[in-house]
This record gives C-alpha cells, structure tokens and sequence, in this order.
C-alpha cells in the first residue's frame, strides 16, 4: 500500500514493479505471433540459453526494441527446425515471425519469452527481398550488362574472391591447377566473408580493390562452399546485385547450391553450381581452342607428308622413265657402232684380198689411210657415246642443273611464269616448291 505523506501518495518501485507485473500478465494471458528483425541472438553455450536482441526498423531507423529470451529447450527445437527448413542455424541479423509471452520481471524488466518460431516465413521474406531486387535492376536496365560482356578466347587470369579456407576455393584450385592437359592459369585471391551480416560490406570492398587492377585480369571468380538459402541472403542485396551487374569484367559465381538462384547469380556473365563446375568450365574454354588448333595441325602434317610422298614417288617414276630411255639408245648406238665395225671390217678385208697383188708400198699407204679412217670414226662413235651419258638426266642433276615444272610442265621460257606463280624444282636430291616474287625477261634473246 502507498505511504501518503503531504497528502500525496507514495508507492516503493517495487510495489510499481509488481503492479505492472500484475496488469501485463492479466492483460496478456497467452502468447502471440510477432514479425521482427534478430539483431543479435547472444547465444550462451554454457547454459544453452539465448538472449537476443530484437528491432524494428523503418526507413533505416529502429522504431522498436526489446529483448527477449529462448531457454535451451526450445532453442534446440527452434534450431533444428530451421537447420531442416534452410539448412541454416538461427543466427543474427534475419527477419523472424514468433510466437511469444510478455514476461516482465521487477528486476530484469520487460521481455518476451520465444516459444516458437517459423523458419519458413523467414524464408519467405528473404524471397520477398530477392524480388525487390530483381524489380530495381531490371528497372534500371542493368540486368543483362555483365553478361553482355565479350569474354577472352582463353579466360587464364582469374581475380578470386573467397576464403582462403573455403572447400569450395580448395576444391576449385585443385581442378585448375591440376588438370591433366597442363593448361596454365594465373589466379590471385582477394579474401572476403561469404556469408554472414558482413558478406556484404566484405565482397564489396574486394571488387573495389580488383577494379583498381582490372587490366591484370580476364574475369572474376566468387567462390564460396555449400549453403542453405539463409547464408545465401546477402548475393540478392541489392547494392551487390549491381556492383556485379555493372562489373568492367565477366562475373562468375560458384556458390555451391542447386536451386533458388540468387540475384547476384542471375546477372553475373556465368554462374555455376560448384566451383568444381566453375573450373570445368574454365578448363572447357582451353579445350574449344586447343581441340581445332590440334586437329588442323594433324591434319597439315598429313597433308604435307603425303604430297612429299606423291612427289617423291613421281621423281623417282620420272628418273626411272629417263634411266631406261637412256639405256634404250645407249644400246642402240652401241649396235649401230658394231655394225658399222663389222661393215668396214668385211669392206677393208675384201679391198685389202684385192690389192694384195698391188705394190707393198700402195698396200701398206692404202692400208694406214683406212687405219687412220677407222681411227676417226671411232672417236666420233666415242664420243657420241660419251655425249649420251652425259644427257642422262641423273648425270644431268648431280652436275648442278635442274628441271623447274609448272603445273608439272617443264618451264621452257619466261612467258609461262608469272608473280605469285608456284614452281617445283627437281634436283638431284629432292624437290623444291617455291612462289615468284618477280620475273625479268633478257632484252636480248
């Protein structure tokens, strides 16, 4: 009861404490569903308990706070409810819808006691921010501006942005610096978190610092290991959504997850399920250049071991031709020289049996002149021999000369070349193709 002293009534704070202990729990007999932003959970893994902060906001004001309290048993239940539902545990910085008592306390004060909470309205409304996003860049025309980009023939210098400690970055640098084929990437790490209520602020002022550096770079990699929807909220932020949008460079994403994509996924250049994929996409680039590039380089090397084949198998046809057209006349000429012996053998014996009744001294002068006759026409016949195999074109060759073709015609004057003209030159040893740069003509033929 209250003192009344100079006719006004006093009352202790703990009789006020009391009093409003006993109109809130008259007046608030069972709980009720609440919408309201977790700034801090304060979860005492000692006791099991938590204590968090809890605030409404308005145009970026707090409008409302209390604190309030999860005891370990509904904590348990409320963090395995949403680890099923998100694949995420409770943890600061979302918006929940939850079920609570007003509880007040003389000593502690006011509070409300989470009884329950529901994860998928939680998700719902990061879905809710997800499209609000969506909304702003594609009013803004900005959505497609990344994937318009033109990226490199071969993408090999990649600015990641991860933590060093990621499986996912683990995972992407074993494929690339690993790979079987040997192709060669550069890649440098700007490490920044990934998730959390500073995933944001952190990625941002990475790609800050790699558009300082761009021209080191041929696109970028954000590379983070599997998550539920929750840790994925900051990628349909609005403010990185477009920082990725406009980025000078091609985005990749490989933020380990395989359904409700992302914003910031959506209007990066690439975006992959795993960086294991990411990689594979990368390594894939080098493929569609080196596969073509091998296949024409086997195919010249076919093509040119196959002309020199045909041309050396028609080299050896044409010395062939040539060798048996000389030896043809060679034996030709040795029978016409026989016989012309044996002719002048028969008529100098006949002349010879007819004079030998004539004077010695006639004989003898008669005889030395046919001697001397014959002599003559053995050199002559020698000498046509000689000058035969000297036109064998094997000897020919081996002198120093050649056969210059075109179109596998031999080239007997100047007026069937022309500039740009493709020649095939026979030598002893081999052909020679070659292209006229110019062709003079002699004044004086």
């Amino acid at each position: 009861m209250p003192e009344t002293v100079n006719n006004r009534n006093i009352y202790s704070l703990s009789e006020v404490a009391f009093s409003i202990q006993k109109t809130l729990t008259e007046r608030y007999t069972s709980p009720f569903w609440i919408m309201a932003e977790m700034n801090k959970l304060n979860h005492y893994s000692q006791s099991g308990h938590c204590y968090p902060d809890l605030i409404e906001k308005k145009e970026g004001k707090i409008v409302a706070e209390l604190r309030s309290t999860i005891w370990k048993e509904d904590f348990q239940r409320i963090n395995e409810n949403f680890l099923t539902v998100l694949h995420e545990p409770l943890k600061n910085g979302i918006k929940i819808l939850f079920c609570a008592k007003i509880s007040y306390s003389p000593v502690y004060g006011l509070s409300l006691r989470i009884l329950d909470i529901d994860p998928s309205w939680s998700l719902g409304e990061l879905e809710k921010e997800k499209q609000q996003t969506l909304t702003r860049i594609r009013q803004e025309g900005v959505f497609n501006t990344n994937r318009s980009l033109k990226l490199p023939l071969l993408p090999k210098r990649i600015a990641i942005v991860s933590v060093e400690t990621s499986k996912g970055y683990s995972d992407f640098r074993a494929v690339i610096d690993e790979n079987k084929w040997g192709y060669s990437f550069f890649h440098m790490l700007f490490p920044a978190l990934l998730q959390g209520e500073n995933a944001i602020r952190s990625i941002l002022a990475q790609m800050e610092r790699i558009i300082r550096v761009k021209h080191h770079f041929d696109a970028v990699a954000i590379i983070r290991g599997g998550g539920g929807d929750v840790g994925l909220a900051c990628y349909n932020n609005y403010e990185l959504a477009k920082t990725i949008a406009l980025f000078p460079l091609p985005v990749f994403t490989g933020i380990g997850h395989s359904t409700n994509e992302t914003v910031v996924e959506m209007v990066a250049f690439r975006n992959a399920i795993t960086p294991t994929e990411l990689a594979d996409f990368l390594i894939q680039q080098f493929h569609n250049f080196a596969v073509p590039v091998t296949t024409a380089q086997d195919f010249v090397i076919n093509k040119v071991r196959q002309l020199l084949q045909d041309e050396k198998t028609r080299v050896l046809h044409t010395v062939r031709y040539f060798k048996s057209v000389t030896r043809f006349r060679l034996g030709q000429g040795r029978n016409e020289v026989q016989q012309e012996i044996i002719g002048l053998q028969r008529q100098s014996a006949d002349f010879i049996t007819k004079i030998k009744e004539r004077d010695l001294r006639q004989q003898a002068g008669f005889f030395a002149k046919i001697f001397s006759f014959l002599q003559v026409q053995l050199k002559e016949i020698t000498g046509i021999q000689r000058n035969i195999e000297l036109l064998d074109p094997v000897n020919v060759l081996n002198r120093g000369y050649s056969i210059t073709l075109v179109e596998d015609k031999v080239v007997k004057t100047v007026s069937h070349v022309g500039k740009g003209t493709v020649l095939r030159t026979i030598l002893a040893d081999g052909n020679i193709i070659s292209t006229t740069n110019s062709v003079n003509k002699n004044k004086n033929p």
